[in-house]
């Protein structure tokens, strides 16, 4: 399945994937996040599987599901930075808002894109809701060494441009300013969801419990037993956040 569809962030195009419900009409609409690639050149394959997961969620919810992949990853111009990421979010929203068939625009995402949603529901209040998979509450772990991990980064396949950043220390500053921990609790008025697996050995559960309690009691926190961290292909999750979007109102 291919990203047939393009949105634009400040400039740069980011690969897309539209799904659509089959019937008409105006309905909600789910911009869905992948999470940081894995491995060696693992951003080239970004979220491969997404356009098929966004199909479902459109059959099965009867709302319309924009996945992207984020700038640096897979088919999309540009390289990662941590408010990078959050913006191209946000750039998502934009282009469901201007959709007639969009009355109102909810976040969901995996990992990075997870805690990264909730940082762009604080920045948008036309976001009505957030619901995170295996999310980390800080990037405190990669801000730590941040040559290290801008290494890891080119490794990867994220940053591709061997001068970018213009400044190494602006973007170190990123992995420390952007934290979901401090923006969650903004979001009391929002509808909140936080999945986790209780064995997740990439991020830890205590991530969770750290984002369910700065959001002042307003998330419902859904620990996952025997879960890991690709909660997107653990049905237990999937019929959770179906029954999240199922419980929304426009």
């Amino acid at each position: 399945m291919t990203f047939a569809e393009t949105v634009d962030s400040h400039g740069l195009t980011l690969a897309a994937h539209l799904a659509r419900p089959s019937q008409g009409g105006a309905g909600a609409a789910l911009v869905l996040c992948h999470g940081f690639p894995a491995g060696p050149d693992g951003a080239a394959t970004s979220a491969q599987t997404y356009p098929a997961l966004a199909d479902r969620l459109a059959a099965d919810t009867g709302w319309s599901v924009l996945v992207f992949t984020f700038r640096g990853a897979g088919g999309s111009e540009g390289n990662f930075s941590l408010a990078g990421w959050r913006d191209d979010i946000v750039a998502a929203v934009d282009k469901l808002s201007t959709d007639a068939a969009v009355r109102g625009v909810w976040l969901a995402g995996s990992s990075t894109g997870g805690a990264l949603a909730v940082c762009a529901a604080g920045a948008d209040a036309r976001v009505r809701g957030v619901a995170t998979l295996a999310a980390p509450a800080a990037f405190d772990d990669w801000a730590s060494d941040g040559q290290r991990f801008l290494a890891t980064c080119r490794d990867i396949g994220v940053v591709r441009d061997a001068d970018y950043p213009p400044s190494v220390d602006a973007w170190v500053r990123e992995l420390r300013e952007v934290r979901p921990l401090d923006v969650i609790g903004d979001l009391t008025e929002r509808s909140l969801l936080i999945m986790h697996g209780t064995d997740d050995d990439v991020v830890p559960l205590a991530d969770a419990r750290a984002l369910a309690d700065a959001s002042h009691g307003a998330a419902e926190l859904r620990v996952i037993n025997g879960a890991g961290h690709r909660l997107r292909h653990d049905p237990r999750a999937i019929a959770l956040l179906t029954g999240w979007m199922e419980r929304q109102s426009i």
